[in-house]
C-alpha cells in the first residue's frame, strides 16, 4: 500500500469530508431528538452523503495542492 503523494492535505478533499460526515451522522443518531428524526431512516441521510463524497473524489479540487 502507498500513500497518495498530497496526503497530508487530504482533510481537504471532498471525498474525505463526506465519509466524516456520514460517520459522525450515524454516530450522533440516536442523540438528536426522536421529534427530529421520526420518520427518517438515517441510510437516507447518509447513502446520499457518500455518494456526493465518492463523486468528489473524481471531481478536481482546486484546494487540494500537490
Amino acid at each position: 500500500m502507498k500513500l497518495i503523494p498530497n496526503w497530508k492535505q487530504a482533510w481537504k478533499m471532498f471525498s474525505v469530508q463526506a465519509q466524516i460526515l456520514s460517520s459522525a451522522i450515524l454516530v450522533t443518531w440516536n442523540y438528536i431528538p426522536t421529534n427530529l428524526t421520526s420518520g427518517i431512516n438515517p441510510i437516507y441521510v447518509v447513502v446520499p452523503v457518500l455518494v456526493l463524497g465518492t463523486i468528489g473524489r473524481i471531481v478536481q479540487q482546486d484546494s487540494v495542492e500537490k
